[in-house]
C-alpha cells in the first residue's frame, strides 16, 4: 500500500492499478490513489512545499502508524525508511521531528474529506435488500466518548468532567457518527466537548443532518427519539426508526389501530426551545404522525423484556411491525462499528498533544476504519457473504501482515498478494450468534495498583520527601 505515498513512484503505481482494474478493484485506489488526494488539496487551494514529507508521503506514513498495532511515531518513520530502501530508494532521516511537524501541517479538511467521499463510495457500492425497509436505505447514529492526553490546550478546548479532581483527570471529547447499515462504513462525524451548551449527542447530531439521502431511513437508540430531531427529518425526507423515548409513555389504549400492539399517535409541537431560531421553530411541522410498535423479546437471558419502536414509516404494508423490530435489532451495528474503532483501531485513548493534532487523529481512524470496511466488503463479495459478516479484527490483522510485502515482492506477483488477500480476509467470518447472552461484567481482576488521587507534580514531592 506504501507505493502511493510519493510522487516519484505514481507512474509505477498507476500503471499497475490500470492493469489490474480490468478485471477487478484494487483496494483503496479509488479514494486514496495520488491523484484524488492532489484533486482534493486543489479544490480545497492548499499548497505545500517540495518537501520529503508532502502531503501525500505524510498522509500515508499516518496512516501506516494508524494501521499498525505500535502506534508511535518512531515505528511509522522506520516503516517509511523501510519501505523506501526497499524499492532502491534514498531513505528519510530516523528522527521523527520533520514527521511530527508534518503531520501539524497536514490539512483536517483533507482527512476528513478522503472520509467522507470513501464512505459514500462505500455506501453506494454495497447493494443488497437485507438491510433496507420499505426499499429505503438505512443510516445508523450512534455517540461515544474519547479521551486524550492531559494537557493545557486539550483540557482547554476538551475539558474533563466536573466531577473529577483538577489535574486528576484527562479531557474528553464527544462525538456522533452516522454509518452506513449495509457497509458499516462511518460517512460523517461530528465533534464537540464532552459537556456544556449544545454538546449533547442530539446537539451534534443536527449538524449531520445534511448529510443524509431524501427517502431514507435513520436509525437509532432512545437518545434521538424527541420531536424536534424526528421534526429535522421529516424536513429532509428522511423517515427514522427509534426507541420509544423513556420520558415518552406508550398507551397503546389510543391512537388510530394499525394492528396488534401496533398504533398511530399524533405529538403536537411542543414550545420553541432557547436553542432554536424562530424561523426553524416556524419551519416545524405543527404535528407529528408517529407509529408505536411494542416488541415483546422472547428470547431468555435478554435484560430487556420489552420495548416500544417509534417510526414515521407509517403504512403497515411498507414496513409490517416484524421488520420494524428486525430493523431496530440491527441498530446493535452501531455499537459494535463503534467498538471496531475504539478497541480494535485504540481510538479509545488518543495519543496528540493538541486540539487540531487530536481531530486529525480521529479522523485519520475513521479514514482507516473505511479502508478497512472497502476491503471486507470486496472480500465478502468474492465469497458470497454480506460485508457485516466478515470479522473487522480479522481484516485488519490480515492487511497489515499483507502489506509488508508490496515492498519486496516483484510487481507481477501484486495480483495474486491480493488475490490472496482477499481469499484470507473473506475467510474470518464472523459467528452468528443472535441469541447469545452474557454478563457485562468481568472475570479478571485488576491489579492491586493505588490510584494517583492528588496532582502528579505533589505527588512527585511526597516521594521526594517522605522518610
Amino acid at each position: 500500500m506504501f507505493d502511493f505515498i510519493r510522487g516519484q513512484f505514481s507512474h509505477q503505481f498507476n500503471s499497475f492499478r490500470r492493469r489490474w482494474c480490468r478485471e477487478r478493484s484494487f483496494p483503496f485506489t479509488d479514494v486514496l490513489s495520488a491523484e484524488r488526494v492532489q484533486s482534493v488539496l486543489a479544490e480545497e487551494g492548499i499548497t505545500f512545499r517540495d518537501t520529503m514529507f508532502t502531503p501525500l508521503v505524510t498522509l500515508w506514513t499516518f496512516l501506516g502508524q494508524v494501521f499498525s498495532p505500535d502506534h508511535s511515531c518512531r515505528d511509522a518513520v522506520a516503516r517509511l525508511i523501510a519501505f523506501l530502501v526497499g524499492q532502491g530508494k534514498r531513505p528519510c532521516s530516523a528522527d521523527t521531528g520533520a514527521y511530527c511537524t508534518a503531520r501539524q501541517r497536514l490539512p483536517e479538511q483533507l482527512v476528513a474529506r478522503l472520509v467522507r467521499d470513501s464512505g459514500d463510495a462505500l455506501h453506494a457500492s454495497v447493494r443488497t435488500d437485507s438491510l433496507r425497509i420499505a426499499g429505503r436505505p438505512v443510516y445508523v447514529v450512534d455517540g461515544t466518548t474519547v479521551s486524550m492526553p492531559d494537557t493545557t490546550a486539550n483540557q482547554k478546548e476538551y475539558p474533563q468532567a466536573d466531577t473529577q479532581e483538577p489535574d486528576l483527570g484527562f479531557p474528553i471529547a464527544r462525538l456522533v457518527a452516522l454509518f452506513s447499515l449495509v457497509s458499516g462504513a462511518v460517512l460523517d462525524m461530528a465533534l464537540g466537548p464532552y459537556q456544556g451548551k449544545e454538546t449533547g449527542e442530539t446537539s451534534l447530531f443536527r449538524q449531520l443532518i445534511g448529510r443524509l439521502q431524501p427517502n431514507s431511513v435513520l436509525l437509532g437508540d432512545r437518545y434521538f427519539c424527541n420531536y424536534w430531531t424526528i421534526g429535522m427529518l421529516i424536513n429532509a425526507d428522511v423517515n427514522s426508526v427509534f426507541r420509544l423515548h423513556q420520558r415518552r409513555p406508550a398507551d397503546f389504549r389510543r391512537g388510530r389501530f394499525v394492528g396488534p400492539e401496533d398504533r398511530m399517535v399524533m405529538w403536537k409541537r411542543p414550545s420553541r426551545p432557547d436553542w432554536m431560531t424562530v424561523k426553524e421553530y416556524e419551519d416545524m411541522p405543527d404535528e407529528l404522525g408517529i407509529r408505536l410498535v411494542r416488541v415483546r423479546v422472547r428470547q431468555r437471558g435478554f435484560r430487556v423484556r420489552e420495548l416500544v419502536v417509534a417510526t414515521t414509516l407509517l403504512d403497515p404494508l411498507e414496513a409490517p411491525a416484524d421488520e420494524l423490530a428486525l430493523l431496530y435489532r440491527a441498530r446493535w451495528q452501531a455499537e459494535l462499528n463503534l467498538r471496531s474503532l475504539k478497541t480494535t483501531l485504540d481510538m479509545d485513548v488518543l495519543r496528540c498533544k493538541t486540539p487540531s493534532m487530536v481531530r486529525k487523529e480521529i479522523w485519520m481512524h475513521l479514514l482507516v476504519y473505511n479502508l478497512v470496511r472497502d476491503l471486507m466488503a470486496q472480500a465478502a463479495q468474492r465469497v458470497g457473504r454480506q460485508p457485516h459478516e466478515v470479522s473487522f479484527k480479522g481484516a485488519l490483522q490480515t492487511l497489515n501482515r499483507f502489506q509488508d510485502l508490496l515492498a519486496v515482492i516483484p510487481k507481477d506477483r501484486w495480483p495474486t498478494l491480493f488475490d490472496e488477500l482477499l481469499r484470507a480476509v473473506g475467510t474470518h467470518r464472523v459467528g452468528h450468534r443472535p441469541d447469545r447472552y452474557e454478563p457485562r461484567a468481568v472475570k479478571r481482576r485488576p491489579q492491586p495498583i493505588a490510584l494517583l488521587t492528588v496532582p502528579r507534580d505533589v505527588a512527585r514531592k511526597r516521594l521526594l520527601h517522605a522518610a
